[in-house]
């Protein structure tokens, strides 16, 4: 069974990849090569999509409208660079366009996904070790109201790549590719994204009479 079929990828898009799929014309041609390249990766984007529209007909809407923009312009892909990079950044690209202009939030997805990863990587810029530190475990007993509203205070190019390095799981390379920007400036955007994020929870942690040490802030902000 293909990775497709266990997603539950809406009918709409099962319908696009069989529309992709059936063609008459010669192999080789460029339908054929995007089909055989670009529709493995649409459980990954429709995943994605859900998570930053919170909505099944949204995210199938958008995985639709990236492959249906992909397919027009993948004579502008150079192959052998990295496809699943150039479609993020399609995705990407079209959320914010599109779904910003209705004032829809555009990373309430990951904000309420926050739960399953809370500070999995701002921890990481404090320390390398498998302990977690104290600043860490004080955050943890926060409400998950608190760390969605600090996520949403970051703003979003800092949010993007906290959003792509640590929701999404993608490489530094591949950020760069989908935001267009060098891999240094990824690093930074990341490392400044996580200490914002985890400044401000210290801050709701402090409100709440949350003990959060002094030191490992001190440390961060080095």
């Amino acid at each position: 069974m293909s990775a497709l079929a266990t997603l539950a990828v809406p009918d709409d898009l099962r319908d696009l990849e069989l529309a992709l799929m059936t063609d008459t014309t010669p192999p080789a041609n460029p339908r054929d090569l995007f089909e055989e390249q670009a529709l493995p990766y649409m459980d990954q984007l429709y995943a994605a999509a859900m998570r930053l529209t919170r909505n099944p007909a949204d995210a199938a809407d958008l995985v639709q409208e990236t492959f249906v923009k992909a397919f027009q312009a993948f004579g502008q892909f150079q192959q052998g660079t990295n496809l699943k990079a150039w479609l993020y950044r399609i995705q990407t690209n079209t959320f914010i366009n599109n779904y910003r202009k209705n004032q829809r939030n555009p990373y309430q997805g990951t904000i309420d996904d926050l739960e399953d990863w809370q500070l999995g990587g701002a921890e990481s810029v404090t320390q390398s070790t498998s302990t977690r530190s104290a600043e860490a475990e004080a955050i943890d007993h926060l409400p998950d109201s608190d760390v969605k509203d600090a996520l949403q205070a970051i703003p979003e190019d800092f949010r993007m790549a906290v959003y792509f390095a640590d929701v999404e799981g993608l490489s530094y390379q591949e950020i760069a590719d989908i935001m267009k920007t060098p891999v240094g400036t990824v690093m930074s955007r990341l490392h400044r994204g996580r200490r914002m994020l985890r400044e401000s929870l210290a801050d709701y942690a402090r409100e709440r009479g949350i003990v959060v040490p002094e030191q490992s802030l001190t440390r961060s902000t080095k």
